[in-house]
């Protein structure tokens, strides 16, 4: 019973690290071109950008997830997520247009808290626009960033439990059926609150990474 238990443990941690990865991937370039808009000097970009992020950020990711898989079906003649792993890729995307909202605001406050001297200083020795911002403003920006960013990126890990929503079978999923007769089994909780130790174990790795980043780039300390 055990080994069966840890089996399906281990495939639903499985999806919940490729949710992990998928949502980085997509929600971290992508925060940073939210972030650009939502600085632009185009008004009606910066102001469309801002209400977006707005939105998302004051509205359950749960919400988000059950609105971008059910209502297509709803309005449309076929629900585009019926296809295979379907129910995976309506997590990501919902996963990643959030995470990207709160990335976006992280970077903006990174960018704008780089002294504007700095980026002076660098138009005097002749530097574009360009090599100013990679040169610059971006290496300290990240300086800035790791902390709140590290926050982020282990809320997502506890955060994907809440794709079984849909009923996509991650984590939580996988410890649940255990209780509900998954395998020939039920009434069995200790599975459930084993999967806390898989979170435990994935959160204090990327604990120890997100220190050791902060003591690299601790020579960007003025």
């Amino acid at each position: 019973m055990f080994m069966t238990v840890i089996r399906s443990l281990n495939e639903g941690f499985l999806e919940t690290l490729k949710l992990f990865a998928v949502t980085l991937l997509g929600a971290l370039p992508l925060g940073l071109v939210i972030s650009f808009g939502s600085m632009s000097r185009f008004t009606p970009l910066r102001w469309f950008t801002r209400t977006v992020v707005w939105v998302v950020r004051g509205t359950p990711l749960m919400l988000q997830l059950i609105i971008l898989f059910y209502v297509p079906g709803f309005v449309l003649d076929s629900n585009p997520w019926a296809i295979e792993n379907g129910r995976f890729w309506a997590a990501a995307v919902a996963f990643i247009l959030n995470y990207a909202c709160y990335f976006s605001e992280i970077y903006r406050g990174g960018i704008q808290g780089v002294p504007v001297g700095q980026q002076e200083a660098g138009q005097v020795l002749g530097m574009t626009k360009r090599q100013i911002f990679f040169k610059v403003t971006l290496l300290q920006m990240i300086k800035r960033i790791v902390p709140p960013m590290s926050n982020e990126v282990i809320t997502l890990v506890k955060d994907t439990a809440i794709a079984r929503i849909i009923a996509w079978q991650e984590l939580i999923y996988a410890g649940y059926a255990f209780l509900k007769g998954s395998h020939g089994y039920a009434g069995l909780m200790w599975p459930l609150f084993f999967t806390g130790l898989y979170y435990l174990a994935f959160s204090g790795v990327l604990t120890l990474f997100f220190g050791w980043l902060e003591k690299k780039m601790s020579y960007f300390r003025s």
